[in-house]
C-alpha cells in the first residue's frame, strides 16, 4: 500500500508545516526523474498482480468467523523464510492496511510471452498455500473483497473494543484501532486525515430494502452527535479508515516500452476501469448489514475523504482556510487523460496548482503531464517522518510518491524510481479480489491480455472523461453487470484518434462528437452486439488466432476469457449475486437486511471452500473451474 517510510512519524499539525516543504521537493525529484528517463524506449513489456488476502477464524463449536490480527507475525515469518532467505523466490508478501491483512505478488515480474499467461494460477496457488501452510488450526486465508461484519461487537480475534474517545486514531464507534496495522504510517494515515479534514470520516452507504426491513431504516447513536449528525435514514452508517482500507482488491501494474506508450494505455484503460469494476462486483455487505451497492469503490473513497467542509464546497463564500475546492476524495477516477488522443475528451474542470503547473511548462514538460502532476499536489501530504525531511533530491523519490502514492485513483501513472531499471508503468487499480485463484487469475489475464490487443491494433476506448465518471457510479450499483447501462465509444477500430505514430504523437480531429459512444450493457461490452459491438472477448479471440501460443497456454485463456464472457452474459454470477443468494437462502435469514454471525460463518467458510476446491460451485464458476484439490486445508468444519 504505497510508500512505507520508517521512522518517526510527526503528528499532523507538524506535518501541515512541511507541506509546502514536501510538494516543492517532490516536484523537484520528479523533474530529476523526467529529464533522466523522459526519452527511455524499448523497455520490455514486464507486469505483474497484486492480492490483498484476509486472515479469517473458523469457530466451529459457535459459528463464529472472525479477523485473525496476526498479519504483521504472519508478514515476518514469509518475508524470513522467502525473499531474505532467497532473493529469486517466487512470492514476495507486503504490509497492508488491515493487522488482518497481507498482500501477495510474485517474486518476478512476468514477461512479454504468452506462455507467461499459463503460470499466473500457479502463482497464486504457490501463494495461497505459502500463507496457509503458516495458519493456526481452523484458519484461513480468504479473498474477499468486504468482511460481512467488519465493525460489529467482535469482529477480531482476539476481540477488542473500539475507541471512540481521544486519543484514539480512528475514534471510531465500531473499528478498533488494533485492527489497524502496526506499522506507524497506517494509524498516522488514520488519525491525520482525520485531523485534516476537522471531523471524522462518514461513509453512508444505502441498505437493501429486503421484506421485513425497516422503513425508514435509522440507527440511532445517542451518546455519539457526531454520529447522530452524519448518519442518513435507510443507509448503513460507517465512520472509520479501516471500513475502506480494510477491504481487499486485486491490482495491476504493466511497464511500457516508453512514456508515451504509458500515457496511451494509462488513458485507453481509464474507460474500461468501470466495466471490469462491474464484472468483479464483490462485496454488497456492510457492518453486517446487506447493501444496495455491490462494489466497495464508494466506501474507500468516502473512509480516505480528508477535505475540509470549505474543500467540499460546503462553506458558502470566498475560501478562508483552503486553497481550492476540491471535486473528489483523493480516492476516486482519474481526472484526465495524459495522451494527446485523449486531450479533446478532457471535459472536467481540473484543480491545479497553478505555480507548479507554471513551473512544469517551464522545465519542458507539456501540458497535459504537467497539469496531471500539478492536480495531484493540490493535495497534502498525509505522513511525514522525522527523518524524511530532508532528501536529495537528485537521487530520492519520497517527497514526490508522499503526494502520489495517496492520490488513489482508478488509474496510476508511475514514473521509474531513481537510477533504476524499472520503465515507465501504469497501474489498474478497480477490480473487486475474487473468491478464487482461478477467477482472480481470469480478470488479470483479461486485462493484460487486453492492454496487448490496444497496443498491437491501436484501439481507441476514449470517451469524455465525464462519462466515464458516470459509469464508475453505475458500475457500483447493486447488478449493475446485468441491469446497468454504460457509456461506451461505439467505433474502437477506426483509430483515427489514437493513431500513435514512432515519435508517439497522436493523429485526429480535436472535438468529440456524441454520436462516437452509445449506452451499452456489459453484455455488449465485453461479448458483442451484431451492428452495435463487435465485443472485446472476440477481439482477444481474433488477436488470439493470430498469435503462436502453446496449446496448454491456449486452453488456459480460453477458461479464463469463458469465465469473463458468462460473466458479462449472466450465465454466471458476479462474487456479490452469488453472496446475496446465499444469504438470502439461509435458515437464519430473516428477509431484514441482517447478517448474523451464524450466517457470516456459513458464507465464509463456504467462501473458503469454494477457494481451496473443496466443493463446486457452478453458479459462480461453471463448468469451466479446473478443480485440483489443495492438501492441508485447516478449515473443514470436520476437523
Amino acid at each position: 500500500m504505497g510508500l512505507l517510510s520508517q521512522g518517526s512519524p510527526l503528528s499532523w499539525e507538524e506535518t501541515q508545516r512541511h507541506a509546502d516543504h514536501v510538494r516543492l521537493h517532490g516536484i523537484l525529484q520528479f523533474l530529476h526523474i523526467y529529464h533522466a528517463v523522459k526519452d527511455r524506449h524499448k523497455d520490455v513489456l514486464k507486469w505483474g498482480d497484486e492480492v490483498e488476502y484476509m486472515l479469517v477464524s473458523f469457530d466451529h463449536e459457535n459459528k463464529k468467523a472472525q479477523l485473525v490480527l496476526s498479519g504483521e507475525e504472519l508478514l515476518e515469518t514469509l518475508q524470513e523464510k522467502g525473499e531474505r532467505t532467497n532473493p529469486n523466490h517466487p512470492t514476495l508478501w507486503r504490509p497492508e492496511y488491515g493487522s488482518y491483512m497481507i498482500e501477495g505478488t510474485p517474486g518476478q515480474p512476468y514477461g512479454g510471452t504468452m506462455s507467461e499467461f499459463n503460470t499466473v494460477e500457479d502463482n497464486m496457488r504457490k501463494r495461497r498455500k505459502e500463507a496457509t501452510s503458516l495458519l493456526g488450526e481452523n484458519q484461513a486465508l480468504c479473498t474477499i473483497t468486504s468482511f460481512p461484519r467488519l465493525g460489529c461487537p467482535g469482529f477480531t480475534l482476539p476481540e477488542f473494543k473500539p475507541n471512540p474517545v481521544e486519543g484514539g486514531a480512528s475514534k471510531s464507534l465500531f473499528f478498533p484501532d488494533e485492527a489497524i496495522n502496526k506499522h506507524p504510517r497506517f494509524s498516522t494515515l488514520t488519525r491525520n486525515i482525520r485531523h485534516r479534514r476537522g471531523e471524522k470520516v462518514v461513509i453512508n452507504v444505502p441498505i437493501f430494502k429486503d421484506k421485513n426491513t425497516p422503513s425508514p431504516f435509522i440507527e440511532t447513536f445517542p451518546e455519539d452527535d457526531e454520529a447522530a449528525k452524519a448518519s442518513k435514514p435507510d443507509h448503513i452508517y460507517m465512520d472509520a479508515m479501516g471500513f475502506g482500507m480494510g477491504n481487499c482488491c486485486l491490482q495491476v501494474t504493466f511497464q511500457a516500452c516508453s512514456i508515451s506508450e504509458a500515457r496511451y494505455l494509462y488513458d485507453q484503460l481509464a474507460t474500461i476501469c468501470p466495466i471490469v469494476m462491474a464484472l468483479s462486483a464483490a462485496s454488497p455487505f456492510y457492518r453486517g448489514y446487506v447493501s444496495d451497492i455491490d462494489c466497495r469503490w464508494g466506501v474507500i473513497s468516502a473512509s480516505v475523504d480528508d477535505r475540509t467542509r470549505e474543500e467540499r464546497g460546503l462553506e458558502v463564500g470566498p475560501l478562508k482556510n483552503n486553497h481550492y475546492r476540491i471535486s473528489k476524495s483523493r480516492y476516486d477516477s482519474i481526472d484526465s487523460y495524459l495522451s494527446e488522443c485523449g486531450e479533446k475528451y478532457n471535459d472536467i474542470d481540473l484543480t491545479k496548482d497553478k505555480e507548479i503547473y507554471e513551473q512544469l511548462l517551464q522545465e519542458g514538460i507539456d501540458h497535459l503531464l504537467a497539469q496531471h502532476v500539478a492536480h495531484l499536489f493540490i493535495r497534502d501530504p498525509l505522513t511525514l517522518f522525522e527523518e524524511k525531511i530532508h532528501l536529495d533530491d537528485a537521487n530520492e523519490s519520497d517527497h514526490f510518491e508522499n503526494i502520489q502514492s495517496t492520490n488513489w485513483q482508478t488509474m496510476r501513472f508511475k514514473p521509474p524510481p531513481p537510477n533504476s531499471d524499472i520503465g515507465w508503468r501504469v497501474e489498474f487499480r478497480p477490480t473487486e479480489v475474487q473468491l478464487t485463484d482461478f477467477e482472480n487469475s481470469a480478470y488479470v489475464v483479461f486485462v493484460v491480455l487486453l492492454t496487448r490487443v490496444i497496443l498491437s491494433y491501436k484501439l481507441d476506448f476514449l470517451i469524455p472523461l465525464s462519462k466515464v465518471d458516470e459509469n464508475m457510479k453505475v458500475a457500483q450499483k447493486r447488478d449493475a453487470v446485468l441491469q446497468g447501462l454504460f457509456y461506451f465509444r461505439k467505433d474502437i477500430c477506426k483509430g483515427g484518434n489514437a493513431m500513435v505514430d514512432g515519435r508517439g504523437k497522436t493523429t485526429g480531429s480535436t472535438e468529440p462528437a456524441a454520436e462516437e459512444y452509445a449506452l451499452m450493457t456489459i453484455d455488449t461490452i465485453i461479448n458483442g452486439k451484431e451492428g452495435v459491438f463487435p465485443g472485446l472477448i472476440p477481439i482477444l479471440n481474433s488477436y488470439l488466432e493470430n498469435m503462436e501460443v502453446d496449446v496448454d497456454t491456449r486452453c488456459s485463456i480460453l477458461n479464463y476469457l469463458k469465465l469473463i464472457k458468462k460473466r458479462a452474459s449472466g450465465e454466471l454470477m458476479t462474487v456479490a449475486r452469488w453472496m446475496r443468494e446465499f444469504v438470502a437462502n439461509h435458515p437464519d435469514y430473516k428477509q431484514d437486511s441482517v447478517i448474523t454471525d451464524e450466517m457470516n460463518y456459513s458464507l465464509l467458510l463456504k467462501c473458503n471452500q469454494i477457494a481451496n476446491e473443496l466443493c463446486e460451485c457452478p453458479e459462480l464458476l461453471g463448468p469451466a473451474f479446473r478443480k485440483v484439490k489443495y492438501s492441508g486445508s485447516k478449515t473443514d468444519s470436520s476437523n
